[in-house]
């Protein structure tokens, strides 16, 4: 059984950094693919940045709304996938939700959510002056 805990949200100023961060424990996850969703309140759940795994290479992936701003990378000696989100907007408010599956992952499933087994928590982040 694989547990995924978020960390890293807080608050920010607009044009401020931070970096999130997601810990896998209960097996290692070198050949997961994995992401980030995040959901505002009153919004459905939207797709963010993944990794996405394929035949021992990995391909990364990121929404519109975040390319150029945001990074996702991957620790496997550390069991932790990053999502470093930087020039933040308000519109960036959300909860952040990191998800795997095991194995391979076709491109257009990527971005749908009920692709994925396992998910955290969730962790706050709240972009304001």
């Amino acid at each position: 059984q694989v547990q995924l805990e978020e960390s890293g949200g807080g608050q920010v100023q607009p044009g401020g950094s931070l970096r999130l961060s997601c810990t896998a424990s209960g097996r290692a996850f070198t050949d997961y693919s994995m992401g980030w969703f995040r959901q505002a309140p009153g919004k459905e759940r939207e797709a963010v940045a993944f990794i996405r795994y394929s035949g021992g290479n990995k391909a990364y992936h990121y929404s519109d709304s975040v390319k150029g701003r945001f990074t996702v990378s991957r620790d496997s000696a550390k069991n932790t996938m990053y999502l470093q989100m930087t020039r933040l907007k308000p519109e960036d408010t959300a909860d952040y939700y990191c998800a795997a599956r095991a194995g391979r992952i076709i491109l257009s499933a990527v971005w749908d959510p009920s692709s994925y087994s396992y998910w955290g928590q969730g962790t706050l982040v709240t972009v304001s002056s």
